[in-house]
């Protein structure tokens, strides 16, 4: 059986439904802190359990009979991730699980001034140390492209930082390419990059917006800390603000520059560009 955790989550659901196209439903398995939300899944035969990475004992009994546990990482900044991914992985210890599949991050390597990878470093040690075979996908940046390009549409600029070359990777192809590495016979070791093929910049997203709609898109580069009082003016709290500060500041020392193959050997087709993100008009 494979269990899935945060399987009401926008990439947890997502590798779910990709599962179910490949194994049948009776082999899989969710964790989930509130069962109602998953009926969906239990109405079409997945065993839906509650399990919550605060409550390891429940976390056991949602990953008993598992072979293979997806964790999917959390990310609120006001918890201790650490803390609750330990609880995560010696529950699946504790169940004989023999594989956990871990959704790390891309650039998580010593050094990198985006916090974020400080735990998922932290995370892949207890996952080297917990004697069961494991995997950590590093995932490129997947989330709604105009989290970094903001409103461009309307203003005609990319405003921000000085940023780097990233990957950025399509949050469905990652999903299902999760889901063929869990369904499939490739077994992948340790941490590896899933990513889109080609790392680009801001710079480089200016100008496909430009050739798509057929009117300038300006980059404008701002300082710093002018960024961090516009974002704080536009009522964004300053946490997150200098969170984002620091994946700006990681991006343009090179910690995203270097893609990965895996995504596109897993699809086994070329994963989507954002070329073809900012076409759709979907996510911008």
């Amino acid at each position: 059986m494979i269990v899935v955790t945060g399987a009401t989550g926008n990439l947890g659901s997502a590798t779910v439904e990709h599962l179910l196209r490949r194994v049948p439903a009776d082999r899989i398995g969710v964790s989930v802190r509130d069962t109602a939300r998953a009926r969906h899944f239990a109405d079409r035969g997945v065993r839906v359990r509650q399990g919550s990475y605060e409550d390891p004992a429940a976390l056991r009994e949602s990953f008993a009979g598992a072979e293979q546990v997806l964790l999917v990482s959390g990310n609120d900044p006001a918890a201790d991730m650490v803390a609750l991914h330990r609880n995560a992985v010696e529950a699946a210890v504790a169940a004989g699980v023999r594989r956990i599949v871990y959704t790390s991050q891309h650039g998580a390597v010593p050094g990198n001034p985006y916090r974020p990878s400080d735990f998922h470093l932290a995370t892949e040690a207890l996952l080297r140390g917990s004697g069961v075979a494991w995997t950590a996908l590093r995932n490129g940046a997947y989330g709604p492209l105009d989290l970094v390009l903001g409103p461009w549409r309307r203003t005609g600029g990319i405003a921000g930082p000085q940023d780097g070359p990233v990957p950025y990777t399509d949050r469905a192809d990652v999903a299902e390419a999760t889901a063929v590495l869990l369904a499939g016979d490739r077994a992948v070791d340790g941490p590896v990059a899933l990513t889109a093929p080609a790392a680009v910049t801001l710079d480089d997203l200016a100008e496909t917006a430009s050739r798509l709609t057929g009117r300038t898109v300006a980059r404008v580069v701002q300082d710093d800390e002018e960024w961090v009082a516009g974002q704080l003016a536009a009522g964004v709290p300053e946490q997150p603000a200098r969170l984002m500060l620091g994946w700006y500041r990681a991006a343009r020392a090179g910690f995203f520059a270097e893609p990965g193959p895996l995504l596109t050997e897993l699809l086994g087709r070329e994963p989507r560009t954002v070329a073809d993100r900012l076409a759709a008009g979907a996510d911008g």
